[in-house]
């Protein structure tokens, strides 16, 4: 098992590269001036020619990947934004944890629900539960992000307020609640500007699970709120996906040989169905919820800008209309590495799932 994980982090090196030097040079090719999207229009020639030396950008590409990867490698900086003249790795501390928030949430919904949906379904194969469930799935599938954000919002914060339904339309947590980051509660002293204090910073953002750690149950229940109609918004398509899967493996296993046997040997249904049967078709479920979690980590960029989340997705979008290429570039890199540490986890977990895989 260490054996395959350390060639699977290997043979990820070059693909990260790879992905990299493409985002690099596609960044660079689209058509645009980076100098006058960041300065503006009225930026002269002589102002422009001095940006675009300062930051690199009139050296060919190759020459600037190389420089590039020499900074990450051995200096550790994903560079400075031309737009907001802060640090890469300021703004990825700052706003990935919403995506990852959101992504994180979503999944546990979209996972949850879906399962059971997809083991109801193929239990009462062919059954009214089996259609309507099927339906809701398509139906999951089909409606746009942007369509149901907006339905949610308005049922949950216009029709349903002053209710115990009410739901927060936008933001994280409300104006006059805090939520101070867990080393200052515990009174830990990290020097700014450390690897060690943007690690903390980075959980500190993440405003659930930083409540969690600190007992703030006000910022607790409040974060959760805000969360819920954007989590529903951009997991109903994973959750449908999901479902579909799972009916499918389901339906599958529960016509083996091995499921009859257990059936016969006078084994309650649940073991059969849970213990047998779900057990067994967990595979291909535990890789599309892989696949959609990187998917979701990508960023939402219609979900958070709906929701007013400023997040990875977000800022990705408005660096590209920005042609702000080190945010780009940066955010991409984190993309990409969170794409192969899912895709590795998935192929881990295949071992204890699958006791085959595991002594192969």
């Amino acid at each position: 098992m260490v054996q395959y994980i350390v060639q699977r982090v290997i043979l990820a090196v070059p693909v990260l590269i790879g992905i990299l030097f493409v985002t690099f040079a596609l960044a660079r090719l689209i058509p645009g001036d980076p100098c006058r999207a960041v300065l503006g229009e009225r930026a002269t020639d002589k102002i422009c020619d001095a940006f675009m030396e300062r930051n690199g950008l009139n050296e060919p590409i190759p020459v600037q990947f190389v420089i590039y990867l020499k900074q990450i490698l051995i200096e550790r900086d994903l560079g400075e934004s031309f737009r907001f003249g802060r640090p890469v790795s300021e703004i990825i501390v700052e706003r990935l944890p919403v995506t990852v928030e959101l992504a994180l949430t979503a999944m546990i919904f979209a996972s949850f629900l879906g399962v059971i949906l997809g083991v109801i379904s193929a239990y009462w194969h062919n059954s009214s539960i089996d259609v309507v469930t099927m339906i809701g799935a398509n139906l999951g599938v089909s409606v746009p992000v942007f369509v149901l954000g907006l339905i949610l919002q308005y049922v949950f914060a216009l029709l349903l307020k002053d209710t115990f339904l009410q739901l927060p339309p936008s933001g994280r947590l409300t104006s006059g609640i805090t939520n101070p980051p867990f080393f200052e509660v515990w009174g830990l002293a990290v020097q700014e500007g450390t690897g060690l204090h943007d690690v903390l910073a980075f959980i500190g953002n993440l405003n659930i699970f930083n409540a969690l750690l600190t007992g703030n149950g006000e910022a607790l229940l409040d974060a959760i709120k805000h969360m819920i109609l954007p989590a529903v918004a951009v997991g109903t398509i994973p959750l449908a996906i999901i479902a579909r899967i799972t009916r499918a493996s389901m339906l599958e296993v529960l016509g083996l040989d091995y499921i009859r046997t257990a059936r016969a040997k006078g084994l309650a249904e649940s073991g059969v169905v849970f213990k047998h049967g779900l057990s067994n078709a967990l595979l291909p479920v535990v890789t599309i919820i892989g696949l959609q979690l990187g998917f979701l980590l990508a960023g939402a960029v219609l979900t958070e800008t709906i929701f007013n989340l400023a997040g990875l997705g977000r800022t990705l979008f408005e660096a590209i209309t920005a042609r702000d290429y080190i945010i780009v570039q940066g955010f991409t890199l984190i993309i990409a590495v969170s794409f192969v540490l899912i895709n590795l986890l998935v192929d881990i977990s295949y071992a204890f799932l699958d006791p085959r895989i595991r002594l192969s």
